[in-house]
C-alpha cells in the first residue's frame, strides 16, 4: 500500500519527516515538540502551537487506545505547498477513534472534538498493521523560492 505522501495525482511534498516512538507519556511530549519545531523551520512558525496541540491529542490517542506493550507509535508530517498533514499510526486498527461529546464529569473524550475545531479534515486509514489517524490544515499557496533551503 503506498503511503498518502507519495500520492501521484497530489503536489509534490516540500518537506517530511517521520519518528517512531517509546509508547510511554513522555514521549507524546517529545513527538508535539518536534512537530511544532519543524512546521515553524519549514515556514509557518503560526502553526506551532495548533500543530503541537494535534500531534498531543492525536498521540495520547495513540497511548491509551491503540499501543500494545512494545510496540511502538509514529508521527508523520508532511508540507506541500497547500496543505500540512500529521499522521499517528498505531498497531490497533480495531480501535478506531470515535468523535463523541464528552459528559461534564469526564475526565476524557475531549480531544478529537479539539483536533476537529483546529484542522480542516481529519480521518482513519487502515495500515498492513493498525491504522493512521490523520489530520490535516489547509494552507495558502507558497512560492518555493521562499521556502527554507534544506
Amino acid at each position: 500500500m503506498s503511503s498518502p505522501f507519495e500520492s501521484p495525482d497530489r503536489e509534490p511534498v516540500l518537506y517530511e519527516d517521520r519518528l517512531n516512538y517509546t509508547p510511554v507519556a513522555g514521549s507524546v511530549s517529545l513527538a508535539r515538540h518536534r512537530t511544532s519545531r519543524l512546521i515553524a523551520e519549514w515556514g509557518h512558525p503560526e502553526l506551532a502551537w495548533v500543530t503541537g496541540l494535534v500531534v498531543s491529542e492525536l498521540g495520547t490517542n495513540a497511548l491509551l487506545h491503540g499501543c500494545l506493550r512494545d510496540r511502538l507509535f509514529q508521527v508523520a508530517v508532511v508540507l506541500r505547498s497547500t496543505l500540512f498533514r500529521i499522521e499517528v499510526g498505531d498497531p490497533r486498527g480495531e480501535r478506531l477513534p470515535m468523535l463523541r461529546n464528552a459528559d461534564e464529569d469526564e475526565c476524557f473524550g475531549r480531544g478529537l472534538p479539539l483536533v476537529v475545531q483546529v484542522t480542516d479534515r481529519w480521518g482513519t486509514e487502515p495500515r498492513v498493521v493498525g491504522k493512521t489517524v490523520f489530520a490535516e490544515i489547509d494552507l495558502k499557496p507558497v512560492r518555493p523560492d521562499s521556502l527554507p533551503r534544506r
